[in-house]
């Protein structure tokens, strides 16, 4: 690690809430690190056991965190394989969170009942269940890929209760989908009865997928129907539009 990386922890970890700088973690013991593992997906969604594709979860059945006064505390743990500068990479991201909604990101304690476990396993890549699904609550961040603050963003927002942006019902007066161009078997292009809060749609949500996202020929597999508009997604982390869809869904009146 260079000098300047370790400047810039060291400042991070000066940043981080007391309960961080300590080492004597509180780790799950109620269910096994393998359990819940490598469930069915649909690219980056984990699939409950029951499941209604033409619609969300935040649409049919209750998928938010619970609330508590005013905010909404989630407690998470953080797989002990990732490095220290890749734990705080994930923090960094959970921060963000705590700052811009009213969602509590706070450490895991044994008598929690329902958490977030951020793990790393080899090929396992980047997802996440929608919405709250009760018990340990699996996101997989695999390291050397899934640890930019825009994709730990996604998937955190996954798990808050948000789908794509690009497969909201009226995503056809905004973006025209290239199926020809998509390799087989991606299934995150079909329309989906979203929960958009009744916001605009947003291009530059963390939520949209990439111009070429999973093309199979090198061509773009989305198309904006606006000739102003350029390019889809953020690569820096959750847009205006995410932030306030969060703090809407979960009735935030202060951060």
């Amino acid at each position: 690690m260079s000098n300047e990386k370790k400047i810039q922890l060291f400042y991070l970890l000066l940043l981080l809430p007391s309960e961080e700088m300590s080492l004597s973690w509180s780790k799950p013991t109620n269910q096994s690190q393998e359990e819940g593992l490598s469930p069915k997906r649909y690219d980056d969604i984990a699939m409950p056991k029951i499941f209604k594709r033409n619609a969300d979860p935040c649409t049919i059945v209750g998928c938010k965190w619970f609330k508590s006064g005013e905010h909404v505390y989630i407690p998470y743990y953080i797989d002990t394989n990732y490095s220290p500068e890749e734990r705080h990479q994930i923090l960094a991201v959970l921060q963000r969170f705590n700052k811009a909604t009213c969602i509590r990101f706070v450490p895991f304690k044994l008598q929690n009942s329902d958490y977030l476990y951020f793990y790393t396993r080899p090929n396992e890549g980047c997802w996440s269940y929608i919405g709250r699904q009760g018990g340990g609550q699996f996101i997989s961040l695999e390291r050397n890929k899934c640890l930019r603050t825009s994709t730990v963003s996604h998937e955190v927002l996954h798990a808050l209760g948000f789908n794509h942006e690009q497969v909201r019902i009226d995503r056809d007066e905004y973006i025209r989908v290239l199926f020809q161009n998509i390799k087989p078997g991606r299934f995150n292009f079909w329309k989906v009865r979203t929960n958009n809060m009744g916001s605009p749609y947003d291009y530059n949500s963390v939520m949209h997928y990439k111009k070429y996202a999973f093309s199979k020929n090198g061509q773009p597999t989305i198309a904006a129907r606006s000739h102003q508009i350029h390019s889809f997604g953020n690569s820096y982390g959750m847009s205006n539009t995410d932030i306030d869809r969060v703090n809407k869904l979960y009735n935030c009146r202060k951060n």
